[in-house]
C-alpha cells in the first residue's frame, strides 16, 4: 500500500512539472492581421487584431493557436507517458 502512495505521489510531480513545462512553452500564431499568442497548457496570453477584423478571423486565429497548444502538449505527453510505466500497476488495485 504504501508503495503506491509512493507512486502516486511521484505521479503527480511529474504532472505538476508536465504543468509547469507547458506553461511556458509559449507559441505565436498569425492567422492574416490576427496574432494569438497562446502557452502550450492552452492559455491564450496576448491577442492583437486591427479594430476593424472580422469576429471569423479572430475565431480562426485562436482555434489555430489552441490547435498548434494541443499538439505541443500531446509530443510533450507522449515523453512523460514512457515514464509511467507503473501507473497500469496502481490502477490493478
Amino acid at each position: 500500500m504504501l508503495d503506491k502512495l509512493k507512486q502516486l505521489y511521484e505521479l503527480k510531480k511529474q504532472a505538476d512539472q508536465m504543468k509547469k513545462e507547458l506553461e511556458v512553452e509559449v507559441l505565436e500564431v498569425e492567422v492574416g492581421d490576427v496574432v494569438v499568442k497562446v502557452n502550450a497548457a492552452q492559455k491564450v496570453l496576448n491577442l492583437s487584431y486591427p479594430e476593424n477584423t472580422h469576429p471569423d478571423r479572430v475565431r480562426d486565429a485562436i482555434n489555430k493557436a489552441m490547435d498548434e497548444a494541443q499538439k505541443v502538449a500531446a509530443k510533450k505527453m507522449q515523453g512523460m507517458m514512457g515514464g509511467m510505466g507503473g501507473m497500469a500497476d496502481l490502477l490493478k488495485g
